[in-house]
């Protein structure tokens, strides 16, 4: 999957003037057959899913703490309501086999293998998530743990150590299918072909369609934000050099390459 960012203040971009955004640096190659897409806002960032489809990402929401033994490795209390938190699309990169680029001299950086999913329709009130969701993807939410440590006791926000460069990788997006079609489906994160994380939709604490009820009840949802509902145990660093793969089954969805700098 290529994530493209159109940093032009007009309502019809083609695709071809777009950066194309890849292991955090940025280039004018990959173009989409000159395709023609319609924007609302700058900056905006779309994604070529299968089949070239393409797809306007806007926001960014997370959501902390949503399987019980995630919460509990790391000594957090169990929520009674969901834990949302954003990112901005700058954080967004590819699992498309790249090398991507972290920073090295701020902490430890923690790999949290998540589902993410895309508001494909418009969101109208009593809706469900099979009538407003359209793809789904996986993705890692990286955090700059030492600093999100230091920032909790200051009762700050987390956004240094979840929005930086790079913080938001996914997969190439697909149909989603149903809730009912993947509860039984594992996900994984493989470090150098040993596997570090494992879930399934089962073990979460709010399900979709609550996580999306109370986005959009306190935020608002609109077709294109994604959603990375978040990550069951196993996370930890990630080191340079080291090679990640994330799959869905037996299916690897996507890859990438760690480069720790200075």
């Amino acid at each position: 999957m290529r994530l493209y960012e159109i940093r032009q203040n007009f309502k019809e971009a083609k695709v071809t003037d777009a950066r194309v955004c890849r292991g955090g640096s940025s280039s004018s190659s990959g173009s989409l057959n000159e395709s023609t897409y319609q924007v609302e806002s700058s900056p905006c960032y779309v994604a070529e899913g299968r089949r070239g489809k393409i797809m306007e990402i806007k926001n960014i929401f997370c959501i902390g703490r949503n399987y019980k033994n995630h919460a509990l490795e790391l000594g957090n209390e169990v929520p009674d309501q969901p834990l949302v938190f954003s990112k901005p699309t700058s954080a967004l990169a590819s699992a498309d086999g790249s090398v991507l680029s972290f920073p090295a001299n701020r902490g430890d950086i923690h790999h949290e293998l998540e589902i993410v999913l895309y508001i494909g329709n418009e969101v109208e009130r009593g809706f469900t998530v099979e009538e407003i969701v359209t793809q789904m993807a996986l993705g890692i939410d990286l955090t700059l743990r030492d600093i999100q440590s230091n920032l909790k006791k200051k009762g700050h926000p987390w956004l240094v150590a979840k929005g930086f460069r790079n913080a938001a990788i996914v997969t190439e997006f697909w149909e989603f299918p149903g809730v009912e079609q993947i509860k039984d489906v594992e996900f994984s994160l493989e470090r150098n072909g040993e596997t570090v994380q494992q879930g399934n939709i089962q073990s979460v604490i709010f399900s979709f369609q609550e996580l999306l009820e109370y986005i959009h009840e306190e935020f608002g949802l609109s077709k294109g934000d994604i959603i990375y509902t978040g990550t069951p145990e196993g996370v930890g660093p990630i080191t340079d050099g080291e090679e990640y793969t994330l799959k869905w089954g037996n299916e690897v969805k996507g890859r990438f390459t760690v480069s720790k700098r200075s």
